[in-house]
Order: structure tokens, then C-alpha cells, then sequence
């Protein structure tokens, strides 16, 4: 029964500490979470800033798988450079290092006061302030969870099978750590483990070479989780997770056999023996950092390798050549070519949407939302390639064509967002009530739905031949949109005074349906414009001049 309550009661402290973890990575996140990615985003120009970027977002959000996950999707929208990853996931290495050491202080008795602060904080109004409360209420919760470990490790010492077990352990340094490396797997923190060997040690049950043995597992297995997270993700994300378990992993087993010397070595220090584990923690990613950073181009052509380019998907970016950036043309005309790849999908989703208003059928409004993903990726790879394009130096010329690209790609995106949050719901409830619309409102409504098709189509070849009288013919259809909008509302509005059941049924969705579909050809007209710019024949204001 004894035996039973002292597990519980370890178990109980191991998952207080991860609860509080995860609060300080949540609380963080809800109150610097833009200002962390984009700064690590931007904090890696070089390998030095590269480190501190990954050093400080671990420390503030108390997790390198965070910090790895994040510097990964990075990777994979090329916004980081591959060896500046691997360098960004060493800093973060050091990050929970760092954070374990500080945790070890001692000053778990200031848990109540902190977590007073934060719950006083997290009942104001303002988010940074709620994400600071948490963070902090997170904190504490980790400060009080080694006391708690330290009471429910006490017991231990007096356990012969503990004993046993530990004999076992020391004898077989492999075994121990394939042990402790499953332990930080499965609790997916490194940090926790830590914690509690530094309990165990504490307790004076274990021997120092265990105790580095040890600390080593919990360092490999705390770089499993991010693998496993990044498995289905593209290769350029694959490989800084798995370069980072591959760099650990060499560092495990190179530090194994010298575990009863690194152990030695570190009780010649002024340290106190019993915080062996957090000195060991921090010594080591030192030491890898140390050897891995010069070796972190090395590291970068081996994991291109080991994981090769991922086969091109037919959803993923088709004409984006990053080879072609020499010859802006080039690369503006597949960029060009990409984007309208993304008016296809768009007409696409149209033509869905339209078919299941017409024919009832929910199965067409199924594949919507798998169309906007593909919008969304693809819009946002022809951002970037343009920015990175940019950052090469381009003419006058060049520069105006990359921002027409990009434009049409981020209205091409929100009409993506009209067609799956508008007009696909609508259609959806018109399905599943049952209701019909009028015979003019549903003339009506199909007729606009064929008209923004066309204007899509005009769209799509004014980007291509800017040809100045269909750009003309495109801004003039807005304005007949805007006028058949209006006398369709007019119309719906009159169907309604004369108490026509299908207009009362229907009325809230003809009038979403015509707003939106106004909506979507009001974004498309926007590629018209800079061509009549140009021409001189915009003005700022739709305002009749007085005079």
C-alpha cells in the first residue's frame, strides 16, 4: 500500500511539473507569441544570432520542442537557411539547460507568491497580461512541483527494490540509458526527467557516472518528440528535427563511456554535488554546441542527403525555381505562371459551389475546403518566393510586376476565405433545410454566380497580356455588379412586402449570397487597376467633383 501511495504521489508531482510547462509555453505564446516567431524569424542572419534566438525562445517558452517545431515550419517556408536552424535548435538545447539550472536553485518556496501574481494578472481583461499570468501561475507550478517530488522521493531511499533496480542500471550503462531516454519520450520533456534525477540524486540513491548516464537519455529522448511531430511534414522540416536527434544522439554515444570521468571531472568543480544532474544537463550541450556549430554546414548538406527532396506533389508550388532568381524575368513568369495555377483552383471552387446551389448536392461542397488549403499554401509560397526574389535587387519594372503578382495573390486568398466561409455555409444550409428559392431569386443568383465566373477568366488573362481594354471591361462590370447586387436586394426586399414564401424563407441567404459574391468580384477587379493607373484614368475618390 506504501509503495502504491509514493507512486502516485511521484507521478502526481511529474505531471504537475509537465501542467506547468505547458502553462508557461501557452501563457507565453497568448502574450509574445507574434513577437517570438517573428523574431526568431528574423534573429537568424547569422550563426551567433542564430543561437540566441533559439537560447531565448526556449527560455521563454520553457520548451525546445516548441521551439524546434517552430523553427522547422520555418525551414520549411524558407524564411531560415537549414545550417541556421541547426544552429537555432543547438541554442535551444542550451535554453533547456539552462532553464533545468535555474529551476534547481533552491527557491521553490517562492511558488505561492508567484502563482499569486500570475493568477492576479491572468484575471485582467487585457491578453498580454492574461499570457503573462499563466506563464507565471505556470512557473510556480513547476517550482512547487520539486518540492513535491522531493516528498515523494524521500521514501525511495529505503526501497530495496529501488535499490536493486538502480544496482542493475549501474552495471549497464546502455540499459540506462535506453531507459531514461523512453522516460523523457514519453513524457515528451527532457526538463521533467531531469527534475527527477536531480530528486533521486538529491535523495543520495544515486551514483554519480548513473546519475550523467542518466541525464544523457533524457537529452536523446527529449529530441524524439519533435521528429515524431515533423513526420508528415515536408523534407526541408524533416531535416532539422532529425539532424538535431542525429547531433544529440552522436553526443550520447560518444559521452557514454566517459560518463564515470565526466562525473569525476565535474565534482573538482565548487558545485554542490547533490545539483549533478543540471551541471551535467548544462555541460553537455555546451560541449555539443561548442563541436556542432563550426560542423553545422557539414550537418546541413548530410541531412539533404539523408532526406531527400520530397516527390513534387500536384498540390504543392509547380513553377516557383528558385535557380531562376539570376533572371528576374524568368522568375516573374513562373511566378506568374503559379498564380494563376491559384485562379484555376478558385474557379474551381466556384463551379463546386454553384453545382451544389443548383443541384442540391453536399458532396460538391466537400472538396472546398481541401481547394482553399491548396489556395492558402500556394499564395503563400508565391509570397515568399517573391520576397526572397526581391532581396536580390530588381529594376523599377520588375519590382511593380513582383507587386501586381503578389497582390492578386492575396485577393486571389480572400476570396478563397469568401467561397469556403460565405458562400459554401450558405449553400450548405439551403441543402440541409430543404429551402427554395424564388424562381426570379434563384435566376438571380445564378446569373451572378455565371457573371463572377467570367469575370475570374477576364481576370486571369489581364494578369497575363495587361491588356488595357479588357482591364477597361472589367472595372465597368464591377460597377454593373454593384448595380445588379442592389436591384436583386430591391428585388428580393419586394418579393418579400408581397408575402412570397420562398423569399421569406430564404431571405437572410439571397442577401449573404449577393454580398458575397459582390465581395468576390470586387477582389478580382483589382487586377485591372494598375494597368488604368498607368493610363492615368483612376482617381483616389468615386466622389463627384462639385465644381
Amino acid at each position: 500500500m506504501e509503495s502504491t501511495i509514493v507512486t502516485i504521489n511521484l507521478f502526481g508531482a511529474v505531471a504537475l511539473l509537465l501542467f506547468g510547462l505547458a502553462q508557461v509555453k501557452d501563457g507565453v505564446t497568448r502574450a509574445f507569441g507574434g513577437r517570438l516567431r517573428k523574431g526568431l524569424a528574423l534573429g537568424t542572419g547569422g550563426p551567433f544570432r542564430a543561437f540566441v534566438a533559439g537560447f531565448l525562445s526556449t527560455i521563454a517558452l520553457q520548451s525546445s520542442t516548441a521551439t524546434a517545431l517552430m523553427t522547422a515550419s520555418f525551414v520549411e517556408k524558407n524564411l531560415i537557411r537549414s545550417r541556421m536552424a541547426q544552429i537555432v535548435l543547438l541554442g535551444a538545447n542550451v535554453g533547456t539547460a539552462v532553464t533545468a539550472w535555474i529551476v534547481a536553485t533552491g527557491i521553490e518556496w517562492v511558488s505561492p507568491l508567484v502563482i499569486l501574481i500570475g493568477f492576479v494578472l491572468y484575471r485582467s481583461r487585457s491578453t498580454f497580461r492574461q499570457g503573462a499570468g499563466a506563464a507565471l501561475v505556470g512557473v510556480g507550478l513547476m517550482l512547487l512541483s520539486l518540492h513535491l517530488l522531493s516528498l515523494a522521493t524521500e521514501p525511495m531511499r529505503a526501497s530495496p527494490a529501488l535499490a536493486a533496480f538502480l544496482a542493475l542500471l549501474d552495471g549497464a550503462w546502455p540499459v540506462a540509458l535506453v531507459f531514461s531516454t523512453a522516460l523523457a519520450f514519453v513524457s515528451s520533456s527532457s526538463l521533467a526527467v531531469v527534475v527527477l534525477i536531480l530528486s533521486l540524486t538529491t535523495m543520495g540513491i544515486l551514483s554519480p557516472a548513473l546519475t550523467v548516464v542518466l541525464v544523457l537519455g533524457a537529452n536523446l529522448g527529449g529530441a524524439i518528440p519533435p521528429v515524431i511531430a515533423t513526420l508528415r511534414l515536408p523534407a526541408p522540416a524533416r531535416r532539422v528535427t532529425i539532424g538535431n536527434l542525429l547531433v544529440r544522439a552522436i553526443g550520447c554515444l560518444i559521452a557514454l563511456p566517459f560518463a564515470g570521468m565526466a562525473a569525476d571531472a565535474l565534482a573538482h568543480l565548487p558545485l554542490p554535488a547533490t545539483k549533478l544532474p543540471v551541471d551535467a544537463h548544462l555541460a553537455f550541450n555546451i560541449v555539443v554546441a561548442l563541436i556542432f556549430w563550426p560542423l553545422s554546414p557539414i550537418l546541413a548538406r548530410m541531412m539533404e542527403r539523408l532526406v531527400p527532396d520530397d516527390p513534387m506533389a500536384e498540390t504543392g508550388p509547380q513553377h516557383l525555381d528558385e535557380t531562376a532568381f539570376a533572371t528576374p524575368v524568368v522568375a516573374l513568369s513562373g511566378a506568374t505562371r503559379e498564380v494563376l495555377r491559384v485562379g484555376d483552383l478558385i474557379e474551381t471552387m466556384l463551379i463546386h459551389t454553384m453545382k451544389a446551389f443548383e443541384d442540391n448536392n453536399s458532396a460538391e461542397l466537400e472538396k472546398i475546403g481541401r481547394l482553399e488549403k491548396q489556395v492558402d499554401e500556394l499564395q503563400q509560397a508565391i509570397k515568399i518566393y517573391l520576397s526572397r526574389l526581391g532581396r536580390q535587387g530588381l529594376n523599377e519594372e520588375n519590382a511593380a510586376r513582383s507587386i501586381v503578382i503578389i497582390d492578386y495573390a492575396i485577393n486571389l486568398e480572400h476570396v478563397g476565405d469568401i467561397i469556403e466561409k460565405g458562400l459554401q455555409e450558405q449553400v450548405r444550409k439551403k441543402i440541409v433545410n430543404g429551402l427554395r428559392f424564388s424562381a426570379d431569386g434563384y435566376a438571380e443568383l445564378t446569373g451572378l454566380f455565371n457573371l463572377t465566373i467570367d469575370n475570374l477568366r477576364i481576370a486571369q488573362t489581364i494578369l497575363v497580356t495587361r491588356d488595357f481594354g479588357l482591364a477597361r471591361q472589367l472595372v465597368e462590370v464591377k460597377v454593373a455588379v454593384r448595380h445588379l447586387e442592389k436591384e436583386s436586394a430591391e428585388r428580393h426586399l419586394a418579393r418579400l412586402r408581397d408575402g412570397r414564401l420562398e423569399s421569406l424563407q430564404t431571405s437572410s441567404l439571397h442577401l449573404d449570397m449577393l454580398r458575397d459574391l459582390k465581395r468576390i468580384n470586387a477582389h478580382l477587379v483589382s487586377v485591372a487597376y494598375p494597368i488604368l493607373d498607368e493610363s492615368g484614368l483612376l482617381v483616389e475618390s468615386r466622389l463627384r467633383n462639385s465644381e
